[in-house]
């Protein structure tokens, strides 16, 4: 592609598009990261181009929905095949790639975690979350208790805010069922002074297992050995909390728990799925098997609205989980599961097992790199390309949030240096106090690309530490 076409785009109305915005356009749905806001155009790869042709190399990608770069042409084309061989059809008739689809995902986790299990589809992150949540409530006799963590996030509906761990999403709207216990998440670089990263995640292990000595706790009756929680709700890898990984061990001493006292782990893979940490499912990394596996985003690459969960047999066969349990018109689309099936063949295919851990580490070295010599990034850390930069004070520590959000103004300006001409760069921000870069650009990026966006990077930290 070139970086910088010939033919520029420079549209008049961007202005009046702002006005009209700001008139008729719910901000229910929107957070404006710099004022005014930012309108783009088009998109090629990494690269979103502004009103003036200007590129912005992209390093969030639609919250990791794009794994596989803007205008992907393998992708696309199968989508317009689509289009004009079978676009939609009701759901309550089959089409072939729905159930190829179901049958590719239920295959693969047969395969890797030794369970026969379901798929079922719908439309968003959030509206898989609560399908799933029906499954978990279903399975264990309608308990409405679930555990989740600090720092988690599962989506804005009501029931899956509920197991959100932000009370801002909750604040003016409440929610049904009871809120979720949350319970501490081993975040390596803020763990208590005096422990390694594995003995805060042996403690936090410890301290959950814990709830079940006494009835006391609240959380078990110890004399029927029954408890008030149906699941766990995970992510492997925590998203919207700043792309924290826990030590590899954690997993496996909380499964341990959980599977002692009958309760379910559901593992949200909506952000992390598809290869975005070099794995089909982060959890793979972590040596556990799930007994609900929900995802969304990246299925199609952006390029239609589908979800779905896969479940173990028990939990979702016909006879305990029946037809007409949850419905959505538009869930198992052609559009959306053809797409679907050709992200998962595409991605064997062309091995991001492989290639996803080499351009993740080589992006982590330029990172660690670029943290010798700027003091306020505190922290770099990443699994495959889920990569995280915590922004502090001098101190290396303190969160930051200032200077981040300085960094997003300058980024989004496109008024960076790129040999000569204008770029601009799109981050993302995350992190329990939003001071955290978490990084998910296209696992198509080029080594030349993440070269270059360590030195973007590097002028945006020198730019934003002298504003």
């Amino acid at each position: 592609m070139t970086l910088f076409p010939k033919d520029t785009i420079i549209a008049n109305d961007d202005a009046q598009l702002l006005a009209d915005e700001a008139k008729y356009c719910s901000f229910g749905d929107t957070v404006h990261y710099v004022d005014p806001p930012k309108i783009f155009r088009h998109a090629e790869g990494s690269f979103i181009y502004d009103s003036a042709n200007v590129p912005f190399l992209d390093l969030q990608m639609w919250y990791s929905a794009v794994n596989f770069g803007y205008g992907n042409k393998r992708l696309n084309d199968k989508l317009k095949e689509q289009i004009d061989l079978l676009p939609q059809v009701a759901s309550q008739y089959l089409h072939p790639t729905k159930i190829e689809l179901a049958r590719t995902i239920a295959q693969d986790a047969e395969k890797k975690f030794g369970l026969k299990g379901r798929c079922h589809f719908n439309v968003g992150g959030a509206q898989a979350v609560e399908d799933s949540l029906k499954i978990v409530r279903n399975a264990c006799n309608g308990k409405q208790l679930m555990f989740a963590f600090e720092g988690g996030y599962h989506g804005r509906t009501l029931a899956a805010s509920a197991i959100t761990s932000s009370y801002r999403y909750r604040r003016r709207f409440g929610h049904f069922g009871d809120r979720a216990m949350f319970l501490p998440f081993p975040y390596p670089f803020r763990r208590p002074k005096g422990m390694t990263p594995e003995e805060y995640s042996d403690h936090c292990v410890h301290q959950f297992a814990r709830l079940f000595e006494s009835e006391y706790n609240g959380v078990l009756d110890t004399k029927t050995g029954q408890s008030e929680y149906a699941a766990f709700y995970v992510e492997p890898i925590q998203g919207t909390g700043g792309y924290v990984v826990p030590p590899m061990g954690f997993f496996q001493g909380m499964k341990k728990v959980l599977d002692k006292h009958g309760i379910l782990m559901v593992v949200d893979e909506i952000q992390m799925g598809f290869w975005r940490t070099g794995k089909l499912w982060s959890i793979e990394h972590f040596g556990v098997t799930p007994d609900v596996i929900v995802f969304g985003k990246a299925l199609t690459n952006g390029l239609n609205p589908l979800s779905g969960l896969w479940a173990r047999e028990e939990l979702i066969n016909p006879e305990i989980f029946p037809p007409g349990s949850t419905h959505s018109t538009f869930n198992s689309n052609p559009l959306g599961t053809s797409l679907g099936l050709e992200v998962i063949k595409m991605g064997y295919e062309l091995d991001y097992e492989t290639t996803v851990p080499a351009k993740g580490a080589h992006f982590l070295a330029g990172l660690r790199d670029l943290q010798k010599r700027h003091k306020e990034i505190g922290d770099v850390d990443g699994l495959g390309l889920a990569l995280r930069a915590e922004i502090c004070t001098e101190d290396g520590f303190t969160p930051n949030k200032a200077l981040l959000d300085r960094m997003v103004d300058i980024g989004l300006a496109g008024d960076l240096d790129h040999q000569g001409r204008k770029i601009g760069l799109v981050l993302d921000v995350g992190g329990w106090y939003k001071n955290v870069i978490t990084f998910a650009p296209s696992l198509d990026i080029s080594f030349e690309e993440i070269d270059l966006a360590i030195s973007l990077l590097d002028q945006l930290l020198t730019r934003a530490k002298k504003a």
